[in-house]
């Protein structure tokens, strides 16, 4: 349909923007509510594009991202962090400034590493490969540029989004099986990092990773 390259191009321009705004972010609580915005953005586009090409088990990965990345995780990473304390983050690695300039780099090498691959794909979200890859690498910078466990943790996510919205605009999508395989684990995984909060927090009264680069071997 007509409208529909333009408006997941928008959701994508989205997408990416959202992935800034993350880097930029101090506050924990916000970053959880910035990756719910990339959840809804993934349920729209991954609904549009079931619409445009009459795969309707999308659908079904459109449902499930809605109840997982929109509903299910904020509200345990809300709860987490309330129960932590956590409600602050503001220590990184290196200046936001300095973050912001190597996500504008990572983001020009994404689109020029997506480029040749884009040509090869032949659905109608092709051009959007860029993005996905940018979302990953940014993704990543901000877990390697935070102090606290709970940010990384959002990182990480924040990385799977763009793991999935790559899927989507490569293949149309990872199999059923294989979506809701990985969504079990991310939730477990939730699960287990939250008990690891609490140790961390327990033995070293913060969540500061680097605490942890003192402990010794008996």
């Amino acid at each position: 349909m007509p409208y529909t390259v333009p408006i997941l191009n928008l959701l994508a321009a989205c997408l990416l923007l959202i992935s800034f705004a993350m880097l930029s972010r101090r506050r924990t609580q916000r970053l959880v509510n910035l990756f719910a915005w990339q959840g809804a953005i993934l349920f729209l586009s991954t609904c549009l594009v079931a619409h445009s090409s009459g795969l309707h088990e999308l659908y079904y990965s459109a449902a499930l991202t809605l109840l997982l990345k929109v509903i299910a995780l904020p509200l345990i990473l809300h709860r987490l962090i309330n129960r932590l304390g956590a409600q602050w983050d503001s220590e990184t690695v290196v200046n936001i400034p300095l973050t912001m300039l190597a996500g504008l780099v990572l983001v020009i090498f994404a689109f020029g590493l997506a480029q040749p691959i884009s040509m090869m794909a032949t659905t109608i979200t092709r051009n959007m490969l860029g993005i996905a890859l940018a979302v990953i690498l940014l993704s990543f910078l901000m877990m390697i540029t935070r102090r606290k466990a709970v940010t990384q943790v959002i990182g990480f996510l924040a990385m799977e989004n763009g793991l999935f919205f790559a899927a989507t605009s490569a293949t149309y999508g990872m199999p059923m099986v294989v979506e809701l395989g990985i969504a079990l684990d991310v939730l477990v995984g939730v699960f287990i990092l939250g008990l690891f909060f609490f140790q961390i927090r327990e033995q070293f009264e913060s969540l500061d990773l680097r605490n942890m680069e003192n402990l010794k071997e008996d």
